[in-house]
């Protein structure tokens, strides 16, 4: 039986096996690129009775980018990108929790990526919880955000000959998350 949103107050870690921390870009105007990191970890105190005192903080793994082609990916983490030699690290760290529905949240926090912090703020959505066959309670949610790339002083383009540009300012920020609660 799942529990109520007040049984899941805890600490929980994400489980990097079973959750996607992902993006998508628009490139040469006509087309999506998606991607994901797959080197991260994250911890969340989660307060079902009171939700505004929960907190979150992930760390990424700028050099785990992975578009699916390596030349790509090999570009991204230069200086024209992220930069993955002087800003190795992605964080987030919440500030402020909400509930705007009876099973959704916005989590505003400070996102910084290549040393410039600047407040985003996610809507997730709880998808449930369950035990797991190893007796371990896990939560999830979904959600995402946009934000423009040259907020955070990643500028790099190049004009198409037509018009337009070869990456878009947007990126969608992707997040399906499953946390394991390590206490009650």
């Amino acid at each position: 039986m799942a529990a109520t949103l007040s049984e899941l107050t805890g600490d929980y870690v994400l489980d990097p096996a079973h959750t996607r921390i992902g993006f998508v870009a628009r490139h040469a105007m006509v087309t999506k690129v998606h991607g994901s990191f797959h080197d991260f970890e994250g911890t969340a105190h989660l307060d079902g009775s009171d939700p505004a005192r929960s907190t979150a903080r992930v760390t990424i793994r700028a050099g785990s980018i992975d578009t699916g082609v390596e030349q790509r990916d090999q570009h991204l983490r230069t200086n024209d990108f992220l930069d993955v030699p002087s800003h190795p690290d992605i964080t987030f760290t919440t500030t402020a929790v909400e509930p705007t529905g009876k099973t959704d949240f916005r989590v505003t926090g400070d996102l910084t990526i290549k040393d410039t912090t600047r407040p985003v703020s996610i809507d997730f959505e709880y998808t449930g919880n369950a035990v797991d066959p190893s007796g371990n309670l896990r939560v999830g949610l979904e959600g995402s955000v946009a934000i423009n790339r040259k907020d955070f002083g990643v500028t790099w383009n190049a004009a198409l000959e037509g018009g337009g540009v070869l990456v878009g300012d947007k990126v969608v920020l992707e997040f399906d998350i499953s946390a394991i609660r390590q206490n009650a």
